[in-house]
């Protein structure tokens, strides 16, 4: 009876809500008090009465219907079309996003009205039949976000249709027989969209590009570049601008620099590096302090405003780190040679330099640019050779020379000195609040045919952590000394918003299960239980499970002109200084850099706020872009054990199945709930588990299961799963 009751009070308070907008919309112009609304909706008992106050003020308070006087209620006129950005999830519903709103708006499949993911819509808003959620339509396709589509190409005699690889692409695309170009059935094209009227059930489109047959390795990584609107080669033109740049060191150039080619300088880089954007300079001064240099290539110097090199640069906005290749932001000349520091080799580098004591406290800063010379280029591992057996003498194991060699006491003096003056850094970043984010990356060692052979994980070592807080503290002074300049000025930051405390509270709720907990006391103890999460799971099977949840609950760094700090990193000031051969904004910040340090006045934010907000989508979409490609070479990889049993964890549980990461590589695909045949499962949303009808059995987020792999597919980058029981 009680449920009865339940659903009966729901449906009155639907039909009330829906009531008040079908009253108020009906005269948009005219205000309305209860009683006049009551009346309408022939609503005559105290019970209904009150609801119906009660409703008219929590729409109110959610901007749904405007108060025009104390008591009296109108539409909001003009107010009930909204603009913003949709997203279209797998199923075909979708959600359109509006800044201002607390809560998205959900659109019906049959109501997207031809709107693409991503693209910016005006929206309708009707009152929710079920539930108090924001409903709607689109009404209009504002801008699309993109309008070329990666997808298989199927002909027919008079005509052919493209058929998306996007699985948030609900629709096929017409293509006139006269607009295939040179596609042939069943090859992996870019299709643009060139219309879609009303009355056509389809989008009309041409083929602009064959990218091959579908499962080839060069289709499928070309595929995945083309998807996210990214290049893989450069225009003819912009590859002669750069041929054609005079790349020679000129002493006259120098001469209006700090001149430090005479100051120890070396790399530190991963091994397989082709660009080298950062160098560090050691010397000991007489006081006994250190001057500690942070040199960084001058692409500015090269790449100059409002020319053609500068605006494919910002297009790009970033290079893309691909498992098998780097598609780069600069062409070679710029990126592997004239901007590169490699070593004995003079440079024009842009610097930040430090003189800091023995206990790593900042006593003088100096900002500007320079020619420098780097004796060494290191890889980490030779670094961190050096640091754990205090030696000069680099093995052959680890020599990037392909034998064993010496280096200069000089050199190892400076890199044990630096490393511990690091670790001090460190110690203090993270006593401010500071989160370890030191995620294990997948790597793959492939073959001369790009075919995986094995995987293996790239952790973070002394080297790597000597070079990122050298970096961090380049990247932090940098902002600091343009920041807290009176009055203020335009710059360019890197922020880091708090994270959501609801996705930090679901976040507990995960953990818990493995014995875990956050401290939502205050803002310090949420950071430091956080970091004792990341340290307690280092080494654990559910170890990139929680790092990776634990990123997610984060907010998104971004780039902007309205400093708000970086929460991540504990720094009031934070910005990207130490690599503009691959970042823009990094290009960005050395030129309003210069131009303040030459008493240049401050240009307007709004232009710089849009290359910001450029850069940070870009960036985005460069990243996913990585994703996939992992997950390609993933699923590639997993194609030679389909005979293999293997161990995983439940990294994720949805209504269609459970997703399942192989702890020894890390691969994570999916096992459908369909295929698992010893009873029926329901999804628990509460529990993060799959629970069995008849025997109750529970399979539940971090779980470790045993598997098989049922399917792979390259095309559509998927993984799948047999389900083989729990891990005893």
């Amino acid at each position: 009876m009680a449920k009865k009751k339940k659903r009966a009070n729901n449906h009155r308070k639907n039909e009330v809500t829906r009531g008040i907008f079908e009253v108020l919309e009906a005269e948009p112009g005219k205000s309305f008090n209860y009683k006049q609304i009551a009346s309408k909706l022939n609503i005559r008992d105290t019970e209904g009465r009150n609801l119906l106050i009660k409703k008219l003020g929590q729409l109110h308070a959610k901007e749904r219907i405007e108060e025009s006087e104390k008591g009296k209620y109108k539409s909001l006129k003009g107010k009930s079309i909204h603009e913003g950005k949709i997203e279209i999830t797998a199923r075909g519903n979708a959600y359109v996003i509006v800044e201002g709103l607390d809560d998205d708006i959900f659109i019906a499949s049959n109501k997207v009205n031809r709107a693409f993911d991503g693209d910016r819509v005006e929206v309708l808003l009707r009152p929710s039949r079920k539930s108090n959620k924001l409903e709607g339509e689109v009404v209009s396709v504002l801008e699309r976000k993109k309008n070329k589509f990666v997808g298989i190409f199927d002909l027919n005699k008079s005509f052919a249709f493209v058929r998306p690889t996007d699985h948030k692409m609900y629709t096929d695309i017409f293509i006139p027989i006269d607009l295939i170009g040179n596609a042939k059935n069943g090859e992996k094209v870019i299709v643009e969209v060139l219309s879609w009227d009303k009355n056509e059930d389809s989008p009309t489109g041409k083929v602009v590009e064959v990218l091959g047959l579908p499962g080839l390795h060069n289709t499928e990584i070309h595929a995945i570049l083309a998807e996210y609107g990214l290049p893989y080669t450069f225009p003819k033109e912009v590859e002669h601008t750069a041929n054609t740049l005079d790349t020679s060191i000129k002493e006259d150039e120098i001469a209006k620099r700090k001149d430090m080619r005479d100051v120890l300088t070396f790399t530190i880089d991963p091994k397989d590096a082709k660009d080298f954007d950062d160098a560090l300079s050691f010397r000991k001064l007489s006081n006994g302090n250190y001057e500690i240099g942070i040199h960084i290539a001058d692409v500015s110097f090269y790449v100059t405003p409002d020319t053609i090199l500068d605006e494919e640069a910002y297009e790009r906005a970033t290079s893309v780190y691909l498992v098998d290749r780097v598609v780069p932001m600069l062409p070679e000349i710029l990126s592997n040679n004239a901007c590169s520091l490699r070593p004995n080799e003079d440079k024009y580098t842009f610097s930040a330099v430090f003189e800091i004591d023995e206990n790593a406290q900042l006593k003088n800063e100096w900002f500007g640019r320079t020619a420098t010379h780097s004796n060494e280029r290191f890889a980490y591992e030779e670094a961190q050779h050096i640091i754990e057996n205090d030696t000069n003498n680099i093995d052959a194991s680890v020599s990037i020379r392909g034998e064993a060699y010496t280096v200069s006491n000089e050199i190892k003096e400076a890199i044990l000195t630096l490393n511990r003056l690091s670790k001090i850094m460190r110690e203090k970043r993270m006593n401010a609040g500071a989160i370890s984010f030191d995620k294990l990356e997948v790597k793959f060692n492939l073959n001369e045919d790009n075919v995986p052979v094995s995987v293996y994980f790239k952790e973070a070592k002394d080297a790597n952590k000597l070079i990122e807080e050298f970096m961090l503290l380049a990247n932090r002074k940098v902002a600091a000394f343009i920041g807290k300049q009176r009055p203020e000025k335009t710059f360019v930051y890197r922020v880091h918003d708090e994270p959501n405390e609801e996705k930090l509270m679901a976040l507990n709720g995960i953990v818990s299960k493995f014995g875990h907990k956050l401290n939502f006391n205050n803002k310090k103890t949420i950071s430091e239980s956080l970091n004792r999460l990341l340290e307690d799971v280092r080494g654990k099977k559910e170890q990139n499970l929680v790092d990776t949840l634990a990123i997610r609950s984060m907010s998104k760094a971004i780039y902007t002109t309205d400093n708000i700090g970086h929460y991540g990193l504990a720094f009031d000031y934070y910005t990207h200084f130490t690599s503009p051969i691959r970042r823009y904004p990094d290009v960005m910040v050395h030129r309003l850099l210069q131009h303040y340090l030459d008493g240049g006045k401050s240009p307007k934010a709004e232009p710089v706020e849009e290359k910001c907000k450029h850069s940070s989508d870009m960036e985005y979409l460069a990243s996913s872009a990585e994703r996939d490609s992992i997950k390609y070479m993933q699923i590639k990889f997993m194609q030679d054990h389909q005979d293999k049993e293997f161990v995983g964890v439940i990294s994720g549980v949805t209504e269609w199945g459970i997703y399942v990461e192989i702890i020894e590589n890390k691969c994570e695909g999916m096992v459908r709930i369909r295929d698992i045949k010893d009873d029926y499962y329901t999804f628990d949303e509460r529990q993060y588990a799959l629970i069995g009808e008849r025997r109750k059995k529970i399979y539940q987020l971090g779980d470790e299961v045993r598997v098989m792999v049922k399917n792979t597919d390259l095309v559509k980058r998927h993984l799948d799963f047999s389900l083989l029981g729990k891990a005893m």
